[in-house]
């Protein structure tokens, strides 16, 4: 009955678990699936520069003019469309670039949604440059400027969807302050691209995808427009000394093009394994203060990567002065796509900005957050003011305990690394807690303070962090924190769960000495019911747990790139040097921060 009523009033096929009662305001105004959906296959736009480039453009058939989304990246623009069901991560048919939207969603309540083809990128003219590159920066400026102004069926409002490149690309096309662009909803964001791919300084296999996935019929290495073929051919060369890079066979074969045409985003990569330029014009945190537009920015709690950190430095940096807001929505269940999770929040979100409908959505407090455990509350703030720091100490016998150690001098504990032409066995040093005897939450930004040697002059320590059910189930927390031995710590920049390391260049260890390594691990948001424990892990490199075997040893499933030589890592946990991990307890919340979901008293009578 109660969700009948709601399809009547508001036209939607689910009452939203993310939604609150006291906060939904005009749900019988809210776009409607009224229209069927026209599409304009290949719409020709001429840039500045005279390169043309294709979109598809899907809109609503019995409308003259409708505001127009934009979903944009290098994936290609004609795969965003098939019909094949929704689909999960486990599926041999998933396929990580289907991340425009959900198009027949949008058009149906009366939107245009326009998905280009890039310069370079499957029919379109020019180069393809790599991704978030400036050019492509300018491109999408130039796009959103036709949308508004030439396009037939556009009533000149522009707004940005997408999740992931579609999500990241945002922020950087809003600096460019198109008059046409009324909000962005990035679902992803980066604000410090250099760590999207080398997180705490350690390079990642990551970023070698994006070759599989952009269909690019004109590639062009970046690198080639900062440096004369000189230049590129020598610091090639320069790059190859690393022992860690020399080793692999695949960036080989990248190196060894001429002209480079082969894996040209990644050849960009390889080359530029320090922060500089290259990654700060692909940071939106260099650019924070030029963005004007409304933003709404979701993330998760982050198992892997570095997803959730850059939206929290977002939200709270004092240059994004727009007005803006945070959703941390979905937790363990695994990735589906087309992304549709979020259609009915984004709904309110456009129908707010480019329809003048109030939704109620600017009123409700800046954060929303999905705690893993409980569910969705609000909070006003980041970190949150009712937090209590406290130490999780390293301790003997592999324990972490909530008391440091009275002891000193003990000795350390310690594993050796050995690279993966010798081995495919990684040692690894594993500390967890007793059972809680209580429920604990923990939601906040997290970092781990490991004071440890090596003898080496440089290493990485990958780090995670594991929740471990009743049952003994391993709960990935954060899969993925990571430090680069030889980047120094920047104190003066740092601020509570957020270090900050020099990363423009490398500082040799001295072997054997012993230092304090901060390492940022992702923020989590979770309560620990009574019988769990925490669990961290520490070690050189992945150990591709959580990948099938038969990629093991394929350089896009690598994932942070392992050290060349054997290194022996000791690790100290004593009264002398007291590792810890640093969480952020949350000792209780009000009743009235948690979202109150939609019911039959009067909630679907259009709101107040």
């Amino acid at each position: 009955m109660l969700l009948e009523k709601f399809k009547t009033v508001s036209g939607l096929e689910k009452i939203p678990v993310y939604w609150d009662k006291r906060y939904i305001k005009n749900l019988d105004k809210l776009s409607k699936p009224e229209y069927t959906v026209k599409v304009e296959k290949d719409v020709p736009i001429n840039l500045r520069d005279g390169v043309t480039i294709y979109t598809d453009i899907y809109r609503p058939a019995e409308l003259d003019q409708a505001p127009v989304l934009l979903a944009w990246s290098a994936y290609g623009k004609t795969m965003q469309a098939m019909k094949r069901g929704t689909l999960s991560g486990a599926s041999l048919y998933f396929d990580h670039s289907l991340e425009a939207g959900d198009i027949d969603f949008f058009v149906s309540r009366g939107y245009v949604f326009a998905i280009p083809d890039p310069r370079g990128i499957g029919v379109s003219e020019g180069e393809f440059l790599g991704i978030y590159n400036p050019q492509e920066q300018d491109d999408v400026y130039d796009v959103i400027e036709w949308l508004g102004t030439d396009y037939h069926a556009g009533n000149g409002k522009v707004a940005m969807l997408g999740y992931s490149y579609f999500g990241l690309i945002q922020t950087l096309a809003a600096a460019k302050r198109p008059s046409h662009l009324k909000c962005i909803m990035p679902m992803g964001m980066s604000d410090d691209y250099y760590q999207h791919g080398h997180y705490g300084g350690v390079a990642n296999t990551y970023m070698s995808m994006y070759w599989e996935l952009c269909p690019a019929n004109n590639p062009v290495s970046w690198s080639t427009k900062m440096y004369t073929e000189e230049e590129m051919k020598a610091r090639i060369k320069d790059v190859q000394k690393d022992p860690d890079i020399a080793i692999i066979s695949n960036f080989n074969k990248i190196f060894n093009t001429w002209p480079p045409k082969y894996h040209t985003f990644f050849l960009d990569y390889l080359l530029h394994p320090e922060d500089g330029p290259f990654w700060q014009e692909r940071s939106s945190g260099q650019i924070f203060d030029k963005i004007e537009v409304p933003i709404y920015l979701k993330c998760g709690w982050a198992p892997n990567g570095r997803w959730s950190a850059p939206v929290f430095n977002a939200m709270t940096s004092k240059d994004l002065k727009s007005y803006k807001r945070c959703g941390v929505m979905e937790a363990y269940g695994g990735m589906e796509l087309p992304y549709r999770f979020m259609n009915e929040e984004m709904l309110r979100w456009y129908d707010h900005w480019l329809k003048d409908v109030d939704t109620g959505i600017v009123d409700e407090p800046l954060f929303k957050m999905n705690i893993i455990g409980r569910g969705y509350r609000y909070e006003n703030e980041w970190p949150l003011k009712r937090t209590e720091w406290r130490k999780l100490y390293l301790r003997t016998f592999g324990k972490l305990r909530w008391e440091p150690d009275p002891e000193g001098t003990l000795p350390p504990d310690s594993f050796t690394h050995r690279p993966p032409n010798i081995t495919t066995q990684i040692e690894t040093l594993v500390y967890r807690t007793d059972r809680f005897s209580r429920a604990m939450e923990f939601t906040g930004p997290v970092e781990l303070h490991l004071f440890a040697s090596i003898d080496a002059e440089d290493a990485n320590f990958i780090v995670k962090l594991w929740q471990i059910t009743p049952g003994d189930t391993r709960m990935p927390l954060c899969r993925f924190g990571a430090l680069k031995a030889s980047h120094r710590l920047d104190p003066e920049g740092c601020r509570i769960g957020r270090p900050v390391h020099d990363h423009s260049r490398r500082v040799p260890v001295t072997s054997g000495e012993i230092l304090e390594f901060l390492i940022e691990i992702n923020p989590i948001g979770m309560v620990f019911d009574a019988g769990t424990s925490i669990e961290l892990e520490i070690k050189a490199m992945d150990s591709f747990e959580h990948q099938d075997k038969a990629w093991q040893g394929k350089i896009g499933h690598m994932g942070p790139i392992p050290s060349a030589n054997t290194i022996n890592y000791k690790i100290f946990r004593d009264r002398d040097y007291p590792s810890y991990i640093l969480l952020p307890y949350i000792p209780e919340t009000a009743g009235e921060q948690w979202l109150q979901p939609l019911d039959d008293d009067g909630a679907f009578s259009g709101g107040t």
